[in-house]
C-alpha cells in the first residue's frame, strides 16, 4: 500500500508524521481531528492490512518503507493514549491487532525496537500470543520474549526456539494437530534432528493439521524441508515416505520444484544455491527410482 492510494488528505498526512517520525505534526493533527484514531481506511479491501486503523501504520508491516523512525515507540504511546481517550471501545481490538503487525514484522526487528514495542502493548491489556505466528516470519526473538511474558508454551513453539527439554515433555502430551504442526516448524528451520524425533513419535509425514496455529498452512513438511535448505531434512522425510508429488495450496509447485525455483530467488549465495542443487539432484533421483 502506497501512501498515494489514502485519498483522505488529513489522514495522509497524519500517516506520513508517523513514517517521518514529526510527532508535533501528528499531536497537531490529532487535536485538530480526533476522528483520525477511531477512523478506518477503506483501502485496501484484501488482505491482513484491510481497512486500517492509524495505530496499524506504526510497524511498516506490510512493508511501506523498510525503515522506522527513531521515535516510533514514542509515536505509538501517542496514539494509543488518544485512542484509549477518544475510542476506548476499539482500544483493546486496536492495540492487539497492532502488536502482531509489531512482532510478526521484519522492520521492527531490523530497527531494534520489536521487543520494546511487544512490551508497551503487552502492559496496556494485550494478551501474549503462543508466538507460532512470529516464528513462522523469522521473528524467533519476538516468539521467545512472548513467551517469557506469559504466551502459551506448545511443541511447535518450542521446536521453533529449539528447547529440547520442553520438546521432550510436550511431545507426551502433544495433540495429533500440534504434532503435526511441529514437524512443519521442525521442516521449515531444517531441524533434522526434531524431524528424526518426531518421525520416531510417529508422526505422518503426509498428514495435514486441523489447525496451523498461525504457522505456513500452505505447503507440506517436506516442501518446508527444501525451503530450508537441509538435505538431511529432506532425506529424512523422504525415507519416511513424504511424497514427491504433493503440490504446495498457493504456487501449485512440488518439493521439486521449490528445489529448483529457490536457485533463482534473489537473496541466496552460491554456497546457499548449491544446497539447492544438491536437493534437486536428490529428489530428481528419488523420482526416477519411484517412476
Amino acid at each position: 500500500m502506497k501512501n498515494s492510494d489514502i485519498t483522505d488528505a488529513v489522514f495522509r498526512e497524519a500517516v506520513e508524521a508517523i513514517d517521518t517520525g514529526d510527532i508535533n505534526t501528528l499531536k497537531r493533527l490529532l487535536d485538530q481531528h480526533p476522528r483520525l484514531v477511531s477512523q478506518r481506511l477503506d483501502v485496501p479491501k484484501e488482505g491482513y492490512f484491510q481497512y486500517p486503523y492509524l495505530l496499524w501504520f506504526i510497524a511498516d508491516n506490510p512493508i511501506r518503507h523498510e525503515k522506522l523512525p527513531a521515535n516510533i515507540v514514542e509515536i505509538t504511546r501517542l496514539l494509543m493514549e488518544l485512542v484509549r481517550k477518544h475510542a476506548p471501545e476499539t482500544f483493546l481490538q486496536q492495540i492487539s491487532y497492532t502488536c502482531g503487525l509489531a512482532s510478526t514484522g521484519r522492520i521492527p526487528r531490523e530497527c531494534g525496537v520489536q521487543i520494546e514495542l511487544i512490551d508497551l502493548f503487552i502492559d496496556a491489556g494485550v494478551p501474549p500470543d503462543n508466538g507460532i505466528g512470529e516464528l513462522a516470519h523469522g521473528n524467533i526473538g519476538a516468539a521467545e520474549h512472548l513467551i517469557k511474558r506469559g504466551g502459551k508454551l506448545t511443541l511447535p513453539a518450542a521446536v521453533g526456539l529449539g528447547w529440547t527439554d520442553d520438546i521432550i515433555r510436550l511431545a507426551k502430551t502433544a495433540t495429533a494437530s500440534e504434532i503435526q504442526v511441529a514437524l512443519v516448524v521442525a521442516a521449515f528451520f531444517g531441524k533434522a534432528d526434531i524431524i528424526s524425533f518426531l518421525i520416531e513419535k510417529g508422526v505422518d509425514v503426509n498428514g495435514v493439521p486441523d489447525d496451523f496455529y498461525g504457522f505456513h498452512s500452505h505447503a507440506s513438511a517436506l516442501h518446508q524441508a527444501v525451503y530450508s535448505g537441509s538435505l538431511e531434512s529432506v532425506k529424512l522425510l523422504v525415507e519416511a515416505d513424504a511424497k514427491l508429488e504433493v503440490t504446495d495450496r498457493v504456487y501449485n509447485g512440488t518439493p521439486l520444484g521449490w528445489a529448483m525455483y529457490m536457485q533463482t530467488e534473489e537473496g541466496y549465495d552460491e554456497e546457499g544455491k548449491r544446497k539447492f542443487a544438491a536437493i534437486e539432484a536428490y529428489l530428481k533421483q528419488k523420482e526416477k527410482e519411484t517412476s
